[in-house]
């Protein structure tokens, strides 16, 4: 049975969150759980470059542990990377790969049985981790079916949706109307954080943020800040020749200036939202190092898929193969992580679960395709980049509109970035010489090369579990 509260009894709710509604608990005696807690902070098409412009993600996060440079997702579109996050798979595995039915969304996921096995029952069920969602987004559509259902694996489930209500656990409760969605979201999840107080049980607190996601409303306290910024000036940006490209983008017109200046707006919008984020991430750890948690816990930062903002005439979105879609930010600080490192390795979305199946010590599952990067984030990592995962698969099926194909499959190495797309076009970049993906070189490249990657991307396409693994190695 579902409870509807009004808004003024949604006020008292978001009270009881700020001082825990679940009652007192006994005050801590400084002893830290024999594995550590997980607080996972996930933010929504955010790209990159943009985390260069919140100080407070470098200052609580970034700068307390390690940066990676080379993060990528393995399709560039919230749910299908959002369902591999949730289980370590490649979206040609776990088969969401859509945002709606019939190809993807929540009811897919559902009704595939996906749910019965994530991260979160991992950590529920075999490591004893006290398990929370605080979110805006689980999966695509989730709240269009099941508004007070409970997926299996959390404890404590804290979903928003855009009616102005929150499932609390199984219950619907209005908030009050005005309320900045991922203010109440840091409320809850600061709660959460306190009421694991004295308690030796870990913890794993999955935040799922609206932040940047169009229409990219920042909280009133921001709405001045930036202003100035533009949308990164990268020699992709507006690209000035085209001829090289595929014919959806080789026909469009070059942005009008008014077309500029809307990706502008939109770019410092986005930034005002992400200054909410990186206020969340400083209380987090206020919370964290409160309740005798902090030097027990990792805090994980990144983005369900990248951003296209003016590169290459994209104006606004994700979807391709290029960098700056298929690229994330992954910063994490924890227990045994030095202070202001990167790594170059190139890791995935497919990664997460592992990872944290490997902080918790749970066996993960035979089907993951991911790996844990667990090794990596200490002083002295034994892996050396080239010796890692030297490449990965990138899927896209979901219909584009402006004429683009409805999907593609690419294999990104360490220096090349090959596509084939359904019409027959073709797509092929030297990363190192070309950063940028200006030139298709497709057409002068060696066949050996060709030959190559088209080898690499049919093993990739067709992998699962540890035949991923090797695939990726180039074994």
């Amino acid at each position: 049975m579902r409870k509807i509260v009004s808004p003024l009894a949604a006020m008292a709710l978001v009270v009881l969150l700020s001082l825990g509604f679940s009652g007192s608990t006994p005050q801590d005696a400084g002893a830290l759980s024999a594995k550590p807690n997980i607080v996972f902070i996930l933010a929504d098409d955010l790209d990159k470059a943009s985390t260069q412009k919140i100080g407070r993600l470098r200052e609580y996060i970034g700068n307390k542990g390690v940066t990676f440079q080379n993060a990528f997702v393995s399709d560039p579109v919230c749910c299908p990377s959002r369902a591999t996050i949730l289980r370590g798979q490649y979206p040609h595995n776990h088969l969401v790969r859509a945002n709606e039915p019939p190809l993807g969304g929540f009811q897919t996921f559902h009704n595939l049985g996906r749910e019965n096995s994530t991260v979160a029952t991992w950590l529920d069920r075999k490591g004893d981790y006290r398990t929370a969602f605080v979110g805006s987004k689980y999966l695509n559509h989730y709240d269009d079916i099941e508004r007070t259902y409970v997926p299996p694996g959390w404890d404590e489930w804290y979903a928003l949706n855009n009616r102005g209500t929150i499932n609390r656990n199984g219950r619907i409760y209005d908030y009050p109307a005005g309320t900045y969605r991922d203010d109440l979201l840091s409320g809850i999840a600061r709660d959460f954080i306190r009421r694991q107080k004295g308690k030796d049980a870990p913890f794993f607190l999955d935040i799922s943020l609206w932040a940047p996601h169009e229409p990219s409303t920042p909280a009133p306290r921001y709405e001045d800040a930036f202003n100035g910024e533009q949308a990164p000036r990268t020699p992709s940006f507006n690209e000035a020749d085209v001829s090289d490209k595929p014919p959806w983008i080789r026909n469009k017109p070059p942005p009008s200036s008014k077309d500029i200046l809307r990706i502008d707006e939109h770019y410092r919008d986005r930034l005002r939202t992400m200054a909410a984020v990186g206020e969340m991430a400083g209380k987090l750890v206020a919370a964290l190092k409160d309740a005798n948690k902090l030097n027990n816990t990792y805090v994980v930062f990144a983005s369900d898929n990248g951003y296209h903002q003016g590169q290459h005439r994209l104006e606004l979105g994700k979807n391709y193969a290029y960098e700056e879609d298929i690229r994330i930010p992954l910063m994490i600080r924890g227990p045994g992580v030095p202070a202001g490192i990167t790594r170059s390795h190139m890791v995935l979305n497919n990664d997460f679960a592992p990872t944290f199946a490997r902080w918790a010590r749970v066996t993960r599952p035979a089907f993951v395709d991911g790996r844990s990067f667990a090794s990596l984030i200490d002083g002295n990592p034994q892996t050396n980049p080239s010796s890692w995962r030297t490449a990965f698969e990138v899927r896209f099926w979901q219909p584009e509109l402006g004429g683009a194909p409805s999907s593609y499959q690419a294999v990104r190495t360490r220096r090349y970035l090959y596509v084939e797309y359904e019409t027959g076009e073709r797509e092929l970049y030297n990363l190192k010489a070309d950063p940028y993906q200006l030139q298709n070189i497709y057409a002068s490249a060696d066949p050996a090369l060709i030959t190559e990657l088209q080898s690499r991307l049919h093993k990739l396409r067709t992998c699962s579990g540890d035949s991923c693994r090797v695939a990726e190695d180039g074994l």
